[in-house]
């Protein structure tokens, strides 16, 4: 009998993981009761009663694993050292927050034994924030614009990974990973299916303008050269210009001196543009050498403070 893992991500989601945890498992026993399952919850630091929750849920439930995170390391690292940590056949990753509709768990298998080996949720249309969603859809083209590697518009990392791939996360001992450029990059032929995305069904989002930047500096600085090449580029074109424009005024200054003047304002202007592109290419540039830096580094994508119900305890 094969077996079906999800891993569910949570941080401060107290009005959700046991509705989460329910509705998972009614869809598998219902519409999947001929596969074995788990349940991995990876709780990054929660501080409002959802770790008390889950550990009632693994009492009385078997199947049911959870990891605790010692801090919370961010939205990408938890997310990711949970995949890892799974043990079934495919895995399949999903919000607490309901964003990641239950109902398409069985259409991501069904989709997998007919030998894809990653299948996908792409966001279609969402009933999220409007200003976020329209926030999010530029950056996805900007993205695509300038990376080298394939960019999936309206990935958020729900999905199905067959084992095959999970095993491949794990070889890769990347520090701070990307799994939606992960997937484009490495990932096998996969079948895409859209969805709406519905709102949460409790609680307050996590996710804003600042996770956003996060998720948009992490994608540019791992799969984009472009934003040094922009830099360099804007330097000798401004360079050039600047040089014509001096040559401009000297001739005109020499050729006209008793009637040629010219303010502080152009100059002003000029100083203050010059001032504000260096500074945002020097904070571009130095997005890059951080992400070097941690990379460098390589600390571990989490530490773990307690585990339930693994077999090996030692393995997580």
């Amino acid at each position: 009998m094969k077996t079906i893992s999800v891993m569910i991500p949570t941080y401060n989601e107290r009005e959700n993981a046991q509705a989460i945890y329910e509705a998972v498992r009614d869809v598998i026993k219902k519409e999947l009761s001929a596969y074995d399952y788990e349940i991995l919850f990876i709780d990054n630091k929660s501080t409002d009663g959802t770790r008390e929750i889950i550990e009632s849920i693994c009492s009385s439930d078997p199947k049911v694993k959870a990891i605790f995170n010692q801090k919370n390391f961010g939205q990408f690292n938890s997310p990711y050292y949970g995949i890892i940590h799974t043990s079934g056949d495919c895995t399949i990753t999903m919000c607490a927050d309901f964003q990641d509709p239950v109902e398409m768990i069985p259409e991501f298998v069904r989709e997998w034994e007919n030998g894809y080996r990653v299948v996908i949720g792409i966001k279609s249309r969402s009933r999220e924030n409007p200003f976020m969603y329209v926030i999010r859809a530029m950056y996805y083209a900007a993205l695509k614009k300038m990376s080298s590697v394939e960019i999936i518009k309206q990935f958020t990392g729900f999905g199905l990974y067959d084992k095959s791939f999970v095993e491949t996360l794990r070889e890769l001992k990347d520090p701070t990973p990307f799994m939606r450029g992960i997937v484009a990059e490495l990932g096998p032929d996969r079948k895409e299916i859209e969805y709406t995305q519905p709102k949460r069904r409790a609680g307050k989002t996590h996710n804003n303008l600042f996770t956003l930047y996060d998720a948009m500096m992490l994608s540019f600085t791992s799969y984009t050269k472009s934003g040094m090449r922009i830099a360099t580029f804007a330097g000798f074109s401004i360079a050039a210009i600047s040089f014509v424009i001096g040559i401009a005024y000297l001739v005109l200054k020499l050729v006209m001196w008793d009637k040629f003047a010219v303010g502080y304002a152009p100059m002003m202007i000029s100083l203050y543009f010059m001032g504000g592109l260096l500074l945002a290419f020097m904070g571009f540039m130095g997005e890059y050498v951080m992400a070097m830096n941690t990379r460098l580094m390589n600390r571990p994508l989490v530490v773990v403070e307690k585990t339930i119900n693994f077999d090996d305890e030692k393995e997580v």
